[in-house]
């Protein structure tokens, strides 16, 4: 293995890893934002008004983009066994 062949399998799992995670953290992002508006606007300050509507986002948004996340991991996973003798032989 060379270190380029390192160095780009390293970044191609860095940016499948930013994808999977993007749409969970995304919708996290967006909710606790909504949240701490209303919040803010009805000067409620109680800690599981924002966890609560995170949570259940966050479980919706792990079920409909699930699919989806599997998808990515396993395209990867299915590339980089693949590419296991090309990487053994030097690249």
């Amino acid at each position: 293995m060379t270190p380029e062949s390192i160095t780009t399998l390293a970044q191609q799992a860095l940016w499948v890893t930013f994808l999977v995670a993007l749409p969970l953290l995304g919708v996290a992002l967006v909710v606790g934002l909504v949240v701490s508006l209303i919040q803010a606007a009805t000067q409620l300050n109680e800690m599981t008004l924002s966890f609560v509507p995170k949570v259940l986002a966050m479980g919706l948004a792990g079920v409909l983009a699930g699919p989806w996340m599997l998808h990515v991991m396993m395209d990867f996973t299915i590339r980089l066994f693949q590419s296991i003798p090309h990487l053994l032989n030097g690249g």
